[in-house]
């Protein structure tokens, strides 16, 4: 599993780039390097673009209007100042403002468009835009407004007006107007040419921001999962021929073996598992947990590669190829192929949370544990009924998993018309991404209660020795949470769980010491 933050340094080149580089820079500041190549592409393209305006011929969004304008020709001394009143007019988003790393990620994706060299542009706008990421400027972008078609055009408006010197944006933590921001950073706005404007804004940028952190979180969540789910199964003795490999292999679904082998992997060394079974067979959120989980890693196997190849595809429209001498137009700015692979990913994250609800049940119900006490809470005879334990902490979990269950209605399948009907079937994919995120989000909180109340049942068990990988887990987590002696505020102890889950800290602990995890 790559770790993003280990990477230092993102060339821009137009293919290539992945998931991981994009978190690097977003989250992280890796530093953004712009290559000659791109550069000499972007001015070759430049340069066939100028000569095709010279020669009069009428191209799209570049001399003539935008949307349900598209057949109004403009005089030359008009198209530049087209630029400048798209930009402004399309930036009409509302709501609060995304956070740093998703405005970060805009920029660098559309980079990333323009390094290929279709998109009509001076290097003077990819220059500006490599400064604003390492120099540390943060558009000013609202979180809705998108219907995810004609590209993402309210949000990256607003990040399209930063780079000329207006809109909004933050530096160093404080809001600014952009041209105040730009100059305080050292950048000098760009004056923009013909076709500059729709240039900024015409893709699925803002879209794929949110997926491809929704794709790095995701992989990390079904990370933690599984071994949420491993020391809940050692936890209550599970029977262990529910994840032989000659049982999965019979059923060949990649993701279904790979979780299949992990637990496997995550039960090695356990005393508990040694001792005598109380069942033939375990509750389906017990034993089917490689097939449920696995049928998650293949969706998420598959929006990683529809996200990977739109990062690094030409998403924009109208595109000029340099050769040739030719503009030519359609729908490369349509979300749906990153729409749906979210709309699907949001599915399986919600899974993830609602088979790991069902879990923790099977801990905290002294029908289904196997006699450890009611919600994991120990205590004297005469004191039975005085403490709660994680009682309603799976209720939190409940309410988690029932959200989920709206969020993930896809988004996908919805379309309203707009621009006077000229853009008839629009994608939403920038909601099915933003949901998936939240989706992600609540499903983070319910595996960190599984890990709560796993490790609490391993205080129960404690005559024997969990797994190598649950003595792990363990250590790190009694490093913050305590035992459970007697009831406490337990949203402090969830909160400090649902840390471990974001820092990846269980995950990558557990994952150095186990050779063969997937």
């Amino acid at each position: 599993m790559n770790d993003a933050s280990k990477i230092k340094e993102v060339e821009i080149r137009g293919e290539n780039l992945t998931i991981e580089e994009v978190v690097a820079v977003a989250r992280y500041g890796a530093k953004v390097v712009v290559p000659k190549e791109s550069i000499e592409r972007i001015e070759k393209n430049w340069n066939t673009l100028e000569k095709m305006i010279t020669d009069g011929k009428v191209m799209y969004g570049t001399n003539t209007g935008v949307g349900a304008f598209g057949n109004s020709v403009l005089p030359k001394e008009k198209t530049i100042e087209l630029s400048y009143r798209m930009v402004r007019a399309h930036a009409s988003g509302v709501g609060d403002p995304v956070n740093e790393e998703i405005a970060r990620s805009c920029i660098l994706l559309r980079m990333n468009v323009f390094a290929k060299g279709y998109s009509g542009i001076r290097p003077i706008i990819m220059e500006t835009m490599c400064e604003m990421l390492n120099k540390g400027i943060v558009p000013f972008i609202c979180e809705k407004g998108s219907v995810g078609t004609s590209g993402d055009l309210a949000p990256l408006s607003q990040m399209g007006l930063v780079v000329f010197g207006e809109g909004q944006a933050f530096y160093k933590g404080n809001l600014y107007e952009g041209k105040v921001a730009m100059e305080k950073a050292g950048i000098k706005p760009v004056k923009l040419m013909y076709r500059e404007g729709l240039a900024l804004i015409n893709g699925t940028q803002f879209t794929t921001s949110y997926a491809c952190f929704d794709i790095y979180e995701g992989e990390r969540l079904i990370r933690n999962s599984e071994i949420s789910a491993a020391m809940t199964i050692d936890a209550l003795n599970c029977v262990e021929l529910a994840y032989d490999a000659r049982y999965h292999a019979l059923r060949p679904f990649k993701g279904q073996n790979d979780s299949a082998s992990n637990i496997r992997l995550l039960l090695e060394g356990s005393e508990i598992l040694k001792q005598p079974k109380q069942n033939v067979q375990n509750a389906y959120s017990l034993r089917c947990t490689p097939q449920v989980v696995g049928a998650c890693r293949d969706t998420l196997d598959f929006a990683k590669q529809q996200v990977e190849i739109e990062i690094n595809s030409c998403a924009d429209n109208p595109l000029y190829f340099t050769e040739e001498e030719i503009c030519l137009t359609g729908g490369n700015f349509h979300g749906e192929p990153v729409g749906i692979a979210m709309d699907a990913l949001g599915i399986a994250m919600s899974e993830i949370a609602n088979i790991s609800e069902r879990r923790t049940n099977n801990l905290l119900d002294p029908v289904l544990s196997g006699g450890m006490p009611a919600f994991l809470v120990q205590g004297k005879e005469e004191d039975k009924g005085l403490n709660s334990g994680l009682m309603v902490a799976q209720y939190s979990q409940a309410a988690l998993v029932s959200e989920n269950k709206i969020l993930a209605h896809p988004a996908t399948v919805d379309s309203i018309p707009v621009s006077a009907n000229q853009e008839d079937h629009v994608s939403m994919g920038s909601i099915a991404a933003q949901k998936c995120m939240q989706i992600i989000k609540n499903a983070q909180y319910v595996i960190a209660i599984e890990f709560f109340a796993a490790a609490q049942a391993y205080e129960v068990k404690k005559l024997f020795n969990p797994s190598k990988a649950g003595r792990v887990a363990l250590n790190i987590i009694r490093s913050k949470v305590p035992e459970i002696t007697e009831d406490r505020e337990y949203y402090r102890d969830i909160e400090k769980m649902k840390e471990f889950v974001v820092s990846y800290e269980i995950l990558y602990t557990v994952d150095g010491g186990i050779k063969g995890l997937k």
